[in-house]
């Protein structure tokens, strides 16, 4: 049948997708990602926003290196993350979307 072929085209990586969302299933990773959005910071400045201990802020990010959400660039003794190039930060009408490129993560601002 016909679906058969459409589903065999399909460029949907469900492995890749899930890897992204278990990576966002935690709520520090999303906050993370919340700060990150405005561009790069250090884990001690990431900790500091977050109100939270920098052994937690590290143990997340790495977390999120692994699953391509992260960036890191050193800089001298300072580590400084942002979000993957690829992941795209955009706003609509009162919504933040974050497209992970397999899905897209909606995120309404607050009233």
């Amino acid at each position: 049948p016909q679906w058969r072929f459409l589903v065999a085209q399909e460029v949907f990586d469900a492995n890749f997708c899930a890897e992204r969302l278990k990576a966002l299933g935690d709520p520090h990773r999303l906050k993370i990602v919340n700060v990150l959005r405005y561009g790069e910071l250090t884990v001690g400045d990431i900790a500091e926003l977050l109100e939270a201990e920098v052994v937690t802020v590290s143990h997340h990010l790495k977390i999120m290196k692994y699953a391509n959400l992260v960036e890191v660039r050193r800089e001298g003794r300072f580590m400084y993350y942002r979000l993957h190039e690829d992941l795209q930060c955009t706003k609509g009408k009162g919504t933040r979307f974050l497209d992970l490129g397999c899905c897209r993560l909606e995120v309404p601002d607050p009233k």
